[in-house]
C-alpha cells in the first residue's frame, strides 16, 4: 500500500492546493451541539445525548508529542487558539499521506526514549487501540490525525471510521469539504461511496443544496441524514436524497425553512412501477420549525412515508386538523407525534390523531390553545396504551379530562399539565389513584393545586422520579411529604425555604 500511497500523494496533491485556497473553516469542537431550535423545553424526553471526545493530546506527555515535528511547540494538538482555516486545510490535505519523513522521525524518537526508560510512546500502540480512538474523535479531528505520519493516515483512512461524517461550525465551507471527503471516500470504487450510512452537519448555516447533492450522487447507502439549522437547503436537495438514498430512515431538517415537503423527485417518480412507487423509507422525521409547512405538504409527506413511526412538526403553526386527517390516513404506524404551537390544531385533529389507537405511544399537543376535554377524551379512550402526553398551555383542560386520562390509560409514565389553570386537586387525586407507574410529572403554573394533591401523589406514585411544581402553592410541609414517600424523584419548585 505504500507505492499506492506515493502514487496517491503525488496526483492528489496538486487538487488539494487548489482546493484549500478556496476553503475557510470552524474552530475545534469535541461535541457536536445541537441547534437551538432542535428541541423545546416541552419535548424534553426527546433531548439527545452528546458525548465528550477526549483529546488525543491527554494521552501522551506533551515532550513525547506526536505533532512536534509538524506544529510548533505553542500549538497543542487540540488548541482552541488555532486558526479557523486549519481544520478545512486539514479535511483538504487529509487525502494525501503526509511525507514519509515525518513517521521515520517519529519511529526514531520513539526508540530513542524507548532506550532511555522513558515512558511508553504512542507509536508503540496496536492498530486496534488507535482504530478505537480514532473512532471517538469527529470529523474534523480525524482528519488532522490523518496528517501526523504514514501509519496513522492509513489508520485514518480506515473504512469502519467513515460509516458516519459530523461536521460543526457556522463558517466551515460544508460543501467543499463534502466534495473533498467523498471524493477520497469514492477512491476504492469510482463514483460511489457504500460505507457511508449517517451524515450529521446540524448548525452548518453554509451547507446548501449543492452539497447535498454531492451526497445524494455519491453515498446510495445513506441512512440517517441530520442538517438542523441548515437554512439553505431547500426542498430540491431533499427530493434528491430521498430519492437517490432507498434506504434512507432518519431525517432531521428541523429549522430548514425553505423545506415544505418530503417527496421523491418526479424523474425517479415515473420510473417507478404503480405498485413501488410513492415508497420512501424514512421512519424519523423531525420538520419542526419549518414554518412554511402547510397541509397540502403534509398530505404529500403522509402519501410518499407511509413507514413513518416518529414525527416531530413542532411550531409548523400552518397546519390543521386536515392535515393530521391525512397523516392518519397514510401513516397508521405512526408511535410518536408532536403538533407542539400548531395553534390550529384543535379537538377534531385530536379526533383523527385517536384512529392510531393502540399504537401511539407519545403525543405533544403544548401550546395548542383550541384543545379541551373532548379531544382528550377521544385520545384517551382509544389511545389506551399512551405512556407520555404533553398538553402544557391547553387552558381548556379540566379535571374531566384528567379523569378520561386516569380511567383509560393507567400505564402513563410522563404528563406534562403545565399552565391549565382549570386543573385542581380533584383530578390530580384521579389520576394518581389510577396511574402508579407514572414516572414525570409538570404542573408548573398550575394555580389550584395545593398540597393536598401533591400528597395523594407521592402516597401512589412510588416511581415518581421529576415533580415540577414551579410557581405552584405547594406548602413546605407538602414538599417534605413528596421528598419523604419519593426517594428517586427530583423537586422543581419555587419554595426558598424548601432545600
Amino acid at each position: 500500500m505504500g507505492a499506492n500511497n506515493g502514487k496517491q500523494s503525488g496526483s492528489e496533491g496538486k487538487g488539494s492546493s487548489s482546493i484549500s485556497s478556496d476553503l475557510s473553516s470552524s474552530t475545534d469542537q469535541t461535541s457536536t451541539k445541537a441547534p437551538k431550535n432542535a428541541a423545546t423545553s416541552e419535548d424534553s424526553d426527546l433531548s439527545m445525548r452528546t458525548l465528550s471526545t477526549p483529546s488525543p493530546a491527554l494521552i501522551l506527555p506533551p515532550h513525547l508529542h506526536p505533532l512536534s515535528p509538524l506544529l510548533p511547540p505553542s500549538a497543542p494538538f487540540n488548541s482552541s487558539s488555532s486558526t479557523s482555516s486549519s481544520e478545512t486545510v486539514a479535511m483538504v490535505h487529509a487525502t494525501s499521506p503526509p511525507p514519509l519523513f515525518s513517521a521515520t522521525h517519529s519511529r526514531r524518537r520513539a526508540t530513542r526514549d524507548h532506550h532511555q526508560g522513558a515512558s511508553v510512546p504512542i507509536d508503540l500502540l496496536p492498530d486496534h487501540i488507535f482504530l478505537d480512538v480514532f473512532a471517538r474523535l469527529p470529523t474534523n479531528q480525524l482528519c488532522r490525525c490523518a496528517r501526523v505520519c504514514r501509519r496513522w493516515y492509513n489508520l485514518a483512512w480506515d473504512p469502519r471510521l467513515w460509516r458516519s461524517i459530523r461536521l460543526t461550525g457556522d463558517v466551515l465551507h460544508v460543501d467543499r469539504a463534502l466534495r473533498v471527503l467523498t471524493r477520497r471516500l469514492c477512491q476504492d470504487t469510482p463514483n460511489v461511496c457504500l460505507m457511508l450510512e449517517t451524515l450529521v452537519a446540524s448548525g452548518c448555516r453554509r451547507l446548501t443544496d449543492r452539497g447535498l447533492l454531492t451526497v445524494a450522487q455519491c453515498c446510495p447507502e445513506l441512512r440517517r441524514l441530520e442538517v438542523a439549522g441548515c437554512y439553505n437547503v431547500s426542498n430540491d436537495a431533499v427530493f434528491e436524497v430521498v430519492s437517490r438514498c432507498p434506504n434512507l430512515e432518519h431525517l432531521d431538517v428541523s429549522g430548514c425553512s425553505k423545506v415544505t415537503c418530503i417527496s421523491l423527485t418526479r424523474e425517479v417518480s415515473l420510473k417507478l412501477s404503480p405498485m413501488h412507487g410513492q415508497q420512501i423509507s424514512i421512519r424519523y422525521l423531525d420538520m419542526t420549525d419549518c414554518l412554511a409547512l402547510e397541509d397540502e405538504g403534509l398530505h404529500t409527506i403522509a402519501a410518499h412515508c407511509t413507514q413513518l413511526t416518529h414525527l416531530y412538526l413542532r411550531r409548523c403553526m400552518r397546519l390543521t386538523d386536515e392535515g393530521l386527517r391525512y397523516l392518519v390516513i397514510y401513516c397508521p404506524a405512526v408511535r410518536e407525534l408532536s403538533v407542539s404551537d400548531c395553534r390550529y390544531v384543535s379537538d377534531f385533529g385530536l379526533r383523527e390523531i385517536a384512529k392510531l389507537e393502540g399504537r401511539l405511544r407519545y403525543l405533544s399537543v403544548a401550546h395548542c390553545g383550541k384543545i379541551t376535554d373532548v379531544g382528550v377524551r377521544y385520545v384517551a379512550k382509544y389511545c389506551s396504551r399512551l405512556r407520555y402526553l404533553n398538553a402544557r398551555g391547553c387552558e381548556g383542560l379540566t379535571d374531566h379530562g384528567l379523569e378520561y386520562l386516569a380511567k383509560s390509560c393507567p400505564k402513563l409514565k410522563s404528563l406534562d399539565i403545565g399552565k391549565c389553570p382549570l386543573v385542581s386537586d380533584a383530578g390530580l387525586e384521579l389520576l394518581a389513584l389510577n396511574c402508579f407507574n407514572l414516572k414525570r410529572l409538570s404542573l408548573k403554573s398550575c394555580e389550584s393545586i395545593t398540597g393536598r394533591g401533591l400528597q395523594v401523589v407521592a402516597a401512589n406514585c412510588f416511581d415518581l422520579q421529576l415533580l415540577n411544581v414551579q410557581d405552584c402553592d405547594a406548602p413546605l410541609d407538602a414538599l417534605r411529604f413528596v421528598k419523604r414517600h419519593c426517594k428517586r424523584c427530583v423537586i422543581e419548585h419555587t419554595n426558598p425555604a424548601f432545600f
